[in-house]
């Protein structure tokens, strides 16, 4: 008999009682057999407490553990989760995201047939605040160089599982970032020697809301992209000048833009956006892809 991973799903939270109940539920409807749910909830007042206790009466208290108290944020939430983590595989699930029906026992699987991969993440949705799908998210093989430079990051939080031994080996999220800490994270885990796969199912429902971080201060977001660019780049640090490295860093943001559309356009995604518009036939082919 195949023995099947333990997955621990680790959900930093705060004031999102509108999406948590669905994010529980995804996670709890999985039908995995192996399984813990850990919700760290930055003191929420906006009923999040009580959906949490309710769904932990329902629950089976090794599926479920959740405390709610003062922290130091969404990156100080998600450390406390992954120390507190027991599984062989830890995803990252953000509490307005869920995961899609199989997605556990397709992360289970990819795991089990390669034992030297120590970072999985897969496709995904875009998804608005009812939760209807805005787009399909197809996304490419790993690059070192796109990760360091492309604006938009192609390894989605949400649909990404880690073996636990990251963890264990004393890497955890940096606390200096509050919009791109999950691209310095998996940077630093690159630069590491970990070794990333992509994993081409769909996995997960990542959702745009007026509220998310990501739509609150794109500016920001990008300051800090710049900065953990620099910090990891020696080609940029060794420029003279902050001109000189700012006109570096557009260049070489440009050139990772273009190889990532290149992939894209290759595997025939836009290709695929495309028949998602049309009336008929597009419209089966994203009811097919979602399921």
């Amino acid at each position: 008999m195949i023995r099947q991973n333990k997955i621990s799903i680790v959900t930093p939270s705060f004031n999102q009682a509108q999406f948590i109940g669905e994010c529980l539920d995804s996670v709890r409807l999985q039908n995995f057999p192996n399984i813990e749910h850990i919700v760290r909830d930055g003191a929420s007042t906006d009923g999040t407490v009580s959906i949490l206790q309710k769904y932990s009466s329902e629950a089976p208290e090794e599926e479920l553990r959740w405390i709610s108290e003062p922290d130091g944020g969404q990156s100080d939430a998600l450390n406390q989760g992954f120390r507190a983590a027991s599984g062989d595989i830890v995803g990252w699930l953000n509490s307005d995201d869920r995961y899609r029906p199989g997605c556990l026992a397709a992360v289970d699987e990819a795991f089990r047939k390669n034992p030297d991969m120590d970072i999985l993440y897969g496709d995904y949705t875009w998804i608005d605040e009812s939760g209807r799908v805005l787009k399909i998210r197809r996304e490419i093989e790993f690059s070192l160089f796109i990760l360091s430079y492309h604006r938009v990051l192609y390894i989605p939080s949400t649909a990404t599982f880690f073996r636990r031994r990251i963890f264990d080996e004393g890497n955890f999220v940096d606390m200096r970032y509050h919009y791109a800490m999950d691209s310095e994270f998996f940077l630093r885990l690159a630069h590491q020697g970990y070794r990333f796969k992509h994993e081409t199912k769909l996995l997960a429902d990542f959702r745009w809301h007026s509220e998310s971080k990501s739509e609150l201060d794109p500016r920001k977001h990008l300051a800090e992209h710049y900065a953990i660019a620099l910090h990891y780049s020696k080609a940029i640090q060794g420029l003279k000048n902050e001109t000189s490295r700012r006109l570096a860093f557009g260049a070489l943001r440009l050139g990772a833009g273009m190889l990532r559309y290149s992939e894209k356009m290759l595997r025939g995604y836009y290709l695929e956006q495309v028949l998602e518009q049309m009336p008929i036939f597009g419209r089966e082919r994203v009811v097919k892809a979602t399921r």
